[in-house]
């Protein structure tokens, strides 16, 4: 069905996920992943990383992230309430993929190489949920973030 007048402006802008520690879930959004930072607001309460891919080729300033992520497409909100970090006794988050909580699944995320990114994260030692071996299905991943949510890996196209 094509997009009405009423909807045809509308984007899908963003995902949030809340996060126990907030450092180690930005290094592994950018650090494993390859994400950037492009904004951080920071409330009494809780703290949002808003992060995604700079398809500019570097060209944008750190402003210029920030002033366009409600104009994108395809952004993670991280989202961290203060205190969860250091609190012993925080259980973690529910990743939406067992009970109780069962609902979200996973972020999926696009590589132009789904053997050389699986190589770099075993060499990186992020966990895996299920490897390129697992399963029926070859040609997908997923691994674990630190918080226990699966992220899906899958090559640009995939053939059936």
């Amino acid at each position: 069905m094509p997009r009405s007048e009423a909807t045809e402006g509308f984007k899908f802008n963003h995902t949030m996920i809340r996060v126990k520690d907030p450092q180690v879930s930005l290094k592994f959004y950018t650090e494993v992943l390859g994400m950037d930072l492009l904004s951080e607001q920071k409330f009494d309460s809780f703290t949002l990383y808003f992060l995604g891919y700079d398809h500019s080729g570097g060209k944008q300033s750190a402003e210029e992230k920030k002033n366009t992520r409600f104009n994108r497409e395809g952004i993670l909100e991280l989202t961290h309430n203060h205190g969860t970090e250091s609190d012993p006794d925080f259980q973690g988050y529910s990743s939406g993929n067992s009970d109780p909580g069962r609902g979200f699944g996973h972020i999926a995320i696009t590589v132009p190489d789904i053997q050389k990114a699986c190589a770099r994260f075993e060499e990186l030692s992020v966990p895996f949920k299920k490897r390129l071996t697992d399963g029926k299905m070859k040609h997908i991943a997923f691994i674990l973030d630190p918080d226990g949510y699966w992220i899906e890996i899958v090559p640009g196209r995939i053939d059936f």
